[in-house]
């Protein structure tokens, strides 16, 4: 019998096809226009301290921030991001722990801890979000802040009867969402077609996590809400917000 894409492991998730696909540069999220304010901003909190990043990834936003001067540290479980980011950086220069978000503490406390891109939503649960935050909290030094960009669901867009929305329409790309609105869980397909590669289908689980919720999750976790814009720019947000980045500060 096929295996639901939510029976996945996170490694088979997030494999080394999936490793070598995912970095754009220039373009997408490596556009300078969507990198350079979320690593101006990520610099401004850190300020000359340390900092730590929740699934590092590639390294799309921990690299070009140790290059500002700031020290730090990622966590990361796919092996293959890892030995995507070891082809860029070496551990000196941005050392990396392998392990899970929701469990695996780092060494030593840091001035910052940051989500970025919706990666709190690759936890499935509410239970694994609730201990991803409080495992952040946890590496928090007095007075550290915990910011978390994730994306506000668009369910008003949704069709009575209907779970599907198509989120982008792009020369040689279609988005599509599915929907399951009990659970809070989104399945996003990408169509890509075009090129000598022809169509590729690639599917991500999601949990979606409302503001509101999120903010729970830090009070349960010690945090108080210092901030949230609608983007990295310093937006305000609002009821027409479709994104928002929150911050979170340790008393």
């Amino acid at each position: 019998m096929e295996r639901s894409i939510f029976d996945l492991t996170q490694d088979e998730l997030w494999d080394a096809d999936v490793a070598a696909r995912y970095d754009t540069p220039g373009e997408g999220m490596f556009a300078p226009e969507v990198l350079g304010p979320t690593v101006d901003r990520l610099a401004a909190l850190a300020g000359d301290g340390r900092a730590l990043e929740l699934a590092v990834g590639t390294g799309r936003v921990a690299i070009p921030l140790a290059g500002r001067g700031v020290p730090v540290t990622g966590l990361e479980l796919s092996r293959a991001m890892i030995a995507r980011l070891r082809e860029k950086v070496d551990e000196r220069t941005l050392p990396v722990v392998h392990g899970d978000m929701a469990t695996t503490r780092v060494d030593g406390t840091f001035r910052l801890v940051y989500l970025v891109f919706n990666t709190i939503s690759n936890l499935l649960g509410q239970d694994a979000q609730v201990e991803c935050v409080r495992n952040a909290a946890a590496h928090l030094e007095p007075g550290g802040r915990f910011v978390v960009e994730l994306w506000v669901p668009q369910l008003r867009i949704l069709p009575p009867g209907q779970h599907a929305t198509v989120f982008a329409v792009e020369p040689g790309y279609v988005g599509v969402d599915t929907v399951d609105v009990v659970r809070q869980l989104v399945v996003s397909h990408h169509v890509r077609f075009g090129g000598e590669e022809g169509v590729r289908l690639g599917r991500s689980p999601h949990r979606y996590v409302w503001p509101a919720e999120l903010d729970l999750m830090a009070r349960l976790a010690g945090l108080e809400l210092e901030s949230r814009w609608a983007d990295w720019e310093g937006a305000p947000f609002d009821e027409s917000s479709t994104s928002h980045v929150s911050v979170y500060r340790r008393p």
